[in-house]
């Protein structure tokens, strides 16, 4: 018996191996400076200028995870900032993913001191939004916290897009918002 739960964990773990999908650089390593989409990462809207942090802007928080961390923000003109990804394999239409990230705000970061929400989207196509797979609630506090969320895609997600986005009712102020460690998508375990 104890042979053939063996083989059948040996033959199922390569299966369960390839439903995790990682992300290239999800945790927004890089030289800490501003403007600079990190790398693995495409800018996906006009006038997108993430900062690798900490050490610009007078952001100085310690990541929750390797060197550095993305921090993308708003303006009062109505303009946001969000990148995007080209994902590995597609995600299914109609299947459970789950996935984690950290999420903080920073009083300091030159001027852009309200909070913000974080959205991510899906899309067939480069920096295309075409389903919310989930926002984040109003991110005030400054200590790193984890997120983790389910979604089920409604047609095929080749594209995976991370944008700032503004209080609800109020698209047009200075915020700011602190990302790190993506974890892997993830099918989802349902028992």
């Amino acid at each position: 018996m104890r042979r053939l739960i063996l083989i059948a964990f040996l033959i199922s773990a390569p299966a369960v191996a390839q439903l995790q999908i990682y992300l290239l650089n999800a945790s927004f390593e890089g030289e800490p400076q501003d403007a600079t989409v990190p790398s693995g990462w495409i800018p996906c809207q006009a006038g997108t200028t993430p900062d690798i942090l900490p050490g610009v802007w007078g952001v100085y928080q310690e990541p929750v995870h390797g060197d550095t961390y993305m921090g993308l923000i708003t303006r009062e003109n109505g303009t946001w900032e969000s990148v995007g990804q080209r994902l590995k394999t597609a995600l299914s239409p109609g299947q459970c993913f789950a996935m984690s990230l950290s999420l903080a705000h920073s009083n300091t970061y030159a001027g852009y001191k309200l909070p913000l929400k974080l959205r991510i989207w899906g899309g067939a196509e480069r920096c295309e939004q075409d389903q919310l797979l989930w926002e984040s609630p109003l991110i005030e506090h400054r200590e790193w916290k984890t997120y983790r969320f389910d979604f089920v895609p409604r047609a095929s997600i080749q594209y995976l897009i991370i944008e700032a986005f503004h209080q609800e009712g109020n698209f047009s102020y200075r915020g700011n918002i602190l990302i790190d460690r993506l974890s892997a998508i993830k099918k989802c375990i349902r028992a």
